[in-house]
């Protein structure tokens, strides 16, 4: 059973790569000195072995098989192979669909290598993406509480407590609608861009240990901001980013390719427009869109500095003031 489960993993593993005949050489254009097998009279190369390797290594790097039996899966893939072609299957109407989705993708793929070879990123565009999101992540960072409600009314009234005395974390967690209700409201920190305006901005205007004594509304409800601390920003080092900040440039020179492909092209939509389907929102849904869109290049560019910060964000990502941009820790 064991064996089965493998061989259908790595015959998956052949048709996603889109393995070619030189996968499975034949007897005329390979010599026995380069085969380690031969089934029905077809040699199966030295390649296709190093090939399986690597599909192993690349799809399943926590799994190691012996050449014993990655040959043995070879020798199936072959079997497989000259069964198929016996029947005449690579005539099967089917398979012939499939093999062109196969080479579509693949030709898709080759555009898009070609253009990047043609157009590699330079050492000057990696720099001004860096400065352009250091100039972004300047400034300060933010850590408070907030107490999210429905109704200005219900806002009022827990200001009151407050002004009385009342402790901020305890009505948190008892009152808040949001998910962060169970840490106190605790956002942890945050830069001003990361949150809708009317919340950051009510947030840098407060004082340190102070509450804001008017409710805040956002979109999402009325807040009751506490602010706790403030620090700088630490941005990273260009070195430490530099391949990050290179794929958002690949990305955006793919991008403008698409987009000069698209315009000299002669486009007509045939399918009639469907009405949009809109799914139905609740708190949980609200409380993630609480956050403005954040930059994506500075989403991959600025990443925690450990593992506890990784667990606070995604311990907050649900509530309405939680971040859409990661972190720098200094």
């Amino acid at each position: 059973m064991k064996k089965i489960i493998i061989s259908l993993i790595i015959i998956s593993s052949c048709i996603l790569s889109a393995c070619t005949a030189e996968d499975f050489p034949t007897k005329s254009n390979i010599t026995k000195k380069d085969a380690i097998a031969i089934v029905n009279d077809k040699y199966i190369s030295k390649a296709s072995l190093v090939q399986l390797e690597q599909e192993i290594n690349q799809g399943s790097s926590n799994h190691t098989f012996s050449k014993e039996k990655l040959i043995e899966e070879l020798i199936q893939r072959e079997l497989l192979i000259q069964e198929a072609l016996n029947k005449q299957l690579d005539k099967d109407a089917e398979y012939t669909e499939r093999l062109q989705t196969i080479k579509n993708s693949l030709l898709s793929q080759a555009a898009i290598q070609n253009f990047l070879k043609s157009n590699p990123v330079t050492d000057a565009e990696l720099e001004a993406e860096y400065d352009k999101n250091i100039s972004m992540a300047a400034g300060k960072e933010y850590k408070a509480r907030h107490i999210l409600l429905k109704s200005e009314e219900e806002a009022q009234a827990i200001i009151k407590e407050l002004v009385a005395g009342a402790d901020f974390i305890a009505l948190a967690k008892a009152k808040s609608i949001g998910s962060s209700a169970s840490q106190g409201g605790d956002l942890g920190w945050f830069s001003a861009a990361q949150m809708v305006v009317p919340f950051s901005e009510a947030t840098i205007a407060l004082e340190y240990g102070k509450f804001s004594t008017e409710p805040v509304q956002t979109q999402f409800g009325w807040h009751i901001i506490l602010k706790e601390d403030s620090r700088d920003l630490t941005p990273p080092s260009f070195e430490s980013v530099k391949e990050k900040i290179r794929s958002t440039v690949q990305r955006e020179k793919i991008q403008g390719f698409m987009g000069s492909l698209r315009k000299l092209a002669e486009v007509e939509i045939l399918l009639a427009k469907e009405a949009e389907v809109k799914a139905p929102t609740d708190t949980a849904t609200d409380d993630k869109n609480m956050t403005e869109s954040a930059n994506k290049t500075t989403e991959t560019v600025i990443d925690t500095k450990s593992d506890a910060e990784e667990i606070q964000q995604t311990d907050t990502e649900a509530d309405p003031a939680t971040k859409t941009l990661e972190t720098i820790t200094p």
